[in-house]
């Protein structure tokens, strides 16, 4: 018969996982020390790097997105804060604060004629062009990334995929998946029919009508009656002819049937 297992046994047992326990406690907390000391020397030098390369983090957006990849290292968000210190010490808060004022103007300056939507890339160029060549580098990533600042604020600003980039929306329209839907397949020739919709899409015309209609209502699409064949619903942000050229209000009217 085996022998059972004695209380002195148990005893010496229960000891050794203690000691266990306990040098596995040590380690993990001589772990985090040195992990801490590891994140607080990565940040003082991440403070000398941005002290050193203010002016090209501010100038450049390629230097901007290597700053923004080393602070992510240690979970530090430069953008979190306007009044941060990462702000203070670069400027990044007031770049975005500036380029979100850029966007808002251009975007307004532009609704009369394409009712509140605007391509990412068209976007980029006025911006530019309004900044002058002699400012800071701004990217379509700055944008987006103001953007979506602009977003958080809950003015209506939003972003729609389309053709491998974006529409950016101006105006706090409701738009959902269906809309978007129709804008993707307008994408190509800036206009759609709904009998292209319906064999495209495999809806009901019903369907395509109510959503034409609600785009119509918002100023996003222009209805050419006239047109050969259906009639054809333009989406001036994606009228590449509109995009080309600046258009006043008074010839946005005579152009809207």
């Amino acid at each position: 018969m085996r022998r059972g297992v004695g209380a002195g046994a148990i005893a010496k047992k229960k000891l050794a996982e203690a000691k266990y326990k306990e040098r596995g406690t040590v380690l993990a907390e001589d772990q985090i020390v040195q992990m801490s000391k590891q994140l607080e020397t990565f940040k003082t030098h991440l403070e000398e790097f941005a002290s050193k390369h203010k002016q090209e983090i501010r100038k450049s957006s390629q230097f901007r997105v290597q700053f923004q990849e080393m602070c992510a290292t240690i979970g530090v968000d430069p953008l979190a804060s306007g009044k941060g210190f990462w702000a203070e010490m670069l400027g990044v808060g007031d770049f975005y604060y500036e380029l979100g004022v850029q966007i808002i103007e251009v975007c307004l300056a532009l609704k009369h004629r394409n009712g509140g939507l605007i391509t990412l890339d068209e976007l980029h160029q006025r911006v530019l062009k309004g900044r002058g060549k002699f400012a800071q580098d701004v990217s379509q990533d700055d944008l987006v990334r103001a953007i979506k600042k602009l977003k958080a604020m809950g003015n209506g600003f939003g972003m729609i995929p389309v053709g491998g980039s974006y529409l950016v929306q101006s105006v706090p329209a409701e738009l959902n998946m269906d809309h978007t839907v129709v804008l993707q397949l307008a994408e190509k020739k800036g206009y759609v029919t709904i009998s292209e919709i319906k064999d495209g899409l495999n809806w009901e015309r019903e369907r395509a009508s109510h959503v034409l209609d609600h785009l119509l209502k918002e100023g996003l699409a222009w209805l050419d009656s006239q047109a050969e064949g259906d009639p054809q619903y333009w989406f001036p942000a994606l009228f590449s002819e509109l995009a080309s050229r600046d258009v006043t209000p008074e010839e946005a009217n005579q152009m809207t049937p």
